[in-house]
């Protein structure tokens, strides 16, 4: 009996023992759904490689800052980068992870992608409702020879706080002077008119499901539905695709040696894409759960090493190696208790 009791006794203690590495070896995160689709390539790759396995949920920058805020998540992703001072109210380390772009979406039948063409003070216009109908003249002025339809633009944005909003918005501020104005910037706004989608699926879903809807999505989602992208006039005054190049073409302006707090909207050069942003990865300084903060940073380090191929598919940009050099020297910042790094 004391034999039988003995080895029950130890086998629980294993069980627990593999329940604890078990736990440590399954992180979760939350946040942006801008760079949701290479996030969910890299958990599967990793875990592959690994048998880590990384859950991130995508629900909007807003609700990952919230969640990091209440550490109710091992790490936060958002497309708003925070300053420096909200960084150390809240106690967080910020480091970007790719950059990609915004792209306004149209469902208007006969017109493809690249046909159409928009400024920012026109897409401010239609976003304003002041702009209500595709065959507006200020659209038409645009599209010399375009059959535009004497339709309603159904007007589409996000529901939730998103950083995707951020940056569209923040884009419509530098461009529209009434939407600086009236509107501004933020990850949540009060949107002046339109239907309201959750998370960049959200809203792809409900600019596929109306007619003569435009919206704005992460570029990934664009491609992944099919969905008519429009051309956008940028700050040199050429009207450009959205890709990887012109969203490269955005980034070489930035200058993350000085600060990664880098927002690269409606940035200077002939090909830039104007509504172009990295998306940020938030952890907490001090960390209650050290292993938990371990498994993030090799995960994102892999991610680093061994992620560029798979975010090359998705057309997102991969960070520059002297970016990820300046991400890797903030790392040891990120302690226990005892102010130990979590990683070496």
């Amino acid at each position: 009996m004391k034999v039988s009791l003995l080895k029950s006794l130890a086998i629980g203690a294993m069980l627990v023992g593999l329940s604890t590495v078990a736990r440590t070896q399954e992180v979760t995160g939350a946040g942006a759904s801008f760079p949701a689709p290479v996030y969910a390539k890299w958990a599967d790759a990793y875990n592959k490689a690994t048998g880590v396995r990384i859950n991130y949920q995508s629900v909007g920058s807003g609700a990952g800052m919230r969640q990091i805020r209440g550490k109710t998540v091992d790490f936060g992703a958002s497309d708003a980068p925070l300053s420096d001072a909200e960084l150390a109210k809240d106690g967080l380390i910020q480091f970007p992870t790719v950059i990609g772009g915004v792209v306004p979406v149209v469902n208007i039948k006969g017109i493809k992608s690249g046909q159409m063409k928009l400024t920012g003070a026109v897409l401010g216009d239609i976003y304003l409702g002041k702009v209500t109908k595709w065959n507006d003249p200020a659209i038409a002025a645009l599209n010399p020879g375009m059959s535009l339809p004497d339709s309603a633009i159904a007007v589409v944005r996000r529901a939730d706080g998103s950083g995707t909003s951020f940056l569209f918005t923040n884009y419509l501020s530098k461009t529209n002077t009434d939407w600086k104005a009236k509107v501004g910037d933020g990850t949540a706004v009060n949107w002046p008119t339109g239907a309201g989608g959750k998370g960049n699926e959200g809203v792809s879903a409900h600019v596929l499901r109306l007619p003569n809807a435009i919206g704005y999505v992460e570029y990934a989602y664009a491609k992944q539905h099919k969905m008519p992208y429009v051309l956008m006039r940028n700050q040199a005054g050429n009207f450009v695709a959205p890709s990887q190049p012109t969203f490269k073409a955005a980034a070489a302006n930035a200058d993350w040696s000085k600060s990664l707090n880098q927002v690269l909207t409606d940035q200077p050069g002939r090909e830039s894409w104007p509504i172009t942003g990295a998306t940020f990865i938030l952890m907490h300084a001090k960390q209650d759960k050290p292993k938990q903060a371990a498994v993030v940073l090799k995960f994102f380090d892999w991610a680093y090493t061994n992620g560029d191929k798979i975010a090359d598919e998705l057309d997102y940009v991969p960070m520059p190696d002297y970016v990820e050099s300046i991400v890797r020297t903030l790392w040891p910042k990120i302690t226990d208790a005892s102010s130990k790094p979590v990683i070496q």
